[in-house]
């Protein structure tokens, strides 16, 4: 009988030790717990901010906006509105005989 109380009192003993040592304290560092004040900004301080925040916003898409390559600039509208619209017609006109045909699919089914 002495032989089996001792190891599970020694078992028991080490279960309840390392319970223990790994709970915290629970204390709370009052310095760290809440944020530091900050005072509110007025609305001077805000519209200040904001035209500070666009002046340098314009200055940046200037710089990011310049460039001397022409093929990054892309090109410039070669057809009417006239044009445009005619070739819509034709593509939608394809499209719809394509459709007649069976060549696309009409996703009903």
């Amino acid at each position: 009988m002495n032989r089996i109380i001792l190891p599970v009192s020694l078992a028991l003993a080490q279960l309840f030790t390392v319970n223990v040592m790994a709970q915290s304290k629970g204390e709370v560092d009052s310095a760290q717990a809440k944020p530091p004040p900050v005072a509110k900004a007025t609305p001077d301080q805000k519209q200040a901010g904001k035209a500070m925040r666009k002046a340098e916003g314009a200055k940046e898409a200037k710089v990011m906006g310049s460039t001397d390559d022409k093929e990054v600039l892309g090109k410039a509208k070669v057809a009417t509105k006239a044009q445009r619209k005619a070739a819509a017609k034709t593509r939608n006109a394809a499209a719809a005989s394509a459709l007649k045909k069976g060549e696309i699919p009409s996703g009903e089914k």
